[in-house]
């Protein structure tokens, strides 16, 4: 599954697939869910170097999931590129079962390490490129994280010794959809202008359609000489479902029977 027909139908069967799972085991952040599904899909079909039968390659490209809250998807995503069968699904937020809200670590082949306490999944993607180059492994490290955690002194503390090892093989998605928990990333602090700002620590840095597979394929590929990468992918909050996107009530709202139904027939499901 490469074509971009293909993975746009895939995007459509996650987003249908989230917004199930987040009825089912009434589970918020599902906006946030939603906002990052091509960045995702990008990145695992179209970007890693994996092997979902080798999930502890010592060779793999690494992915960090810092936005954890947002979990349901990166769990899709992990099931639908083959790291475990789908049917386990059915265990995200349940009692005993096996894929908590946040991801814990290796609760699944594919998780990296456990995320979701904001701020610190760059820290964790540079101690990666560390192990890398001391290994002397190939492997990239890729980290996605939220707009909403740029505002953590711990995300910026990374930033600025990235550069300074010149860690060329460490790469940031920022999944700026222009909102966090109590209103728009951009009025919380003074976030914009991004990708200036990556660019004054010493990062090379683009900006992209966030919901543009080959924008995101093409800046995921890339390789600076001498420095690590940031991307600054736009996307929108709760984006393909009409009555969710560029809504923050969807921060914390769970859809009902109807609303899944109603959301599953934008996205052409049913």
């Amino acid at each position: 599954m490469t074509t971009k027909p293909e993975l746009e139908r895939l995007c459509r069967e996650i987003r249908g697939q989230v917004v199930e799972l987040s009825h089912r085991a009434d589970s918020a952040h599902l906006g946030s869910s939603l906002s990052c599904v091509e960045i995702l899909v990008a990145a695992y079909w179209l970007a890693l170097k994996i092997d979902p039968a080798r999930p502890q390659a010592p060779e793999r490209d690494r992915l960090i999931f810092s936005k954890g809250h947002a979990a349901n998807v990166l769990y899709c995503v992990l099931a639908r590129r083959g790291f475990f069968p789908a049917s386990r699904l059915k265990d995200y937020g349940r009692a005993g079962g096996h894929l908590p809200e946040h991801p814990g670590p290796a609760c699944v082949p594919g998780i990296e390490a456990a995320t979701g306490s904001l701020g610190h999944g760059l820290s964790l993607g540079l101690g990666m490129a560390f192990a890398a180059r001391i290994l002397k492994q190939p492997f990239r490290t890729l980290v996605i994280v939220s707009d909403g955690e740029c505002n953590e002194g711990s995300l910026w503390e990374a930033a600025l010794l990235a550069p300074r090892h010149n860690f060329n093989r460490l790469t940031v998605v920022v999944d700026y959809n222009k909102w966090q928990a109590t209103g728009r990333s951009n009025e919380v602090t003074a976030l914009a202008p991004l990708c200036e700002k990556w660019r004054a620590f010493g990062w090379e840095a683009e900006e992209v359609d966030g919901h543009d597979l080959d924008a995101l394929a093409a800046a995921l590929r890339k390789e600076a000489p001498d420095k690590p990468r940031a991307i600054v992918a736009h996307t929108v909050k709760g984006k393909g479902v009409s009555f969710m996107e560029d809504d923050n009530n969807w921060h914390y709202r769970i859809p009902t029977l109807e609303e899944v139904k109603t959301a599953r027939r934008e996205l052409g499901l049913s």
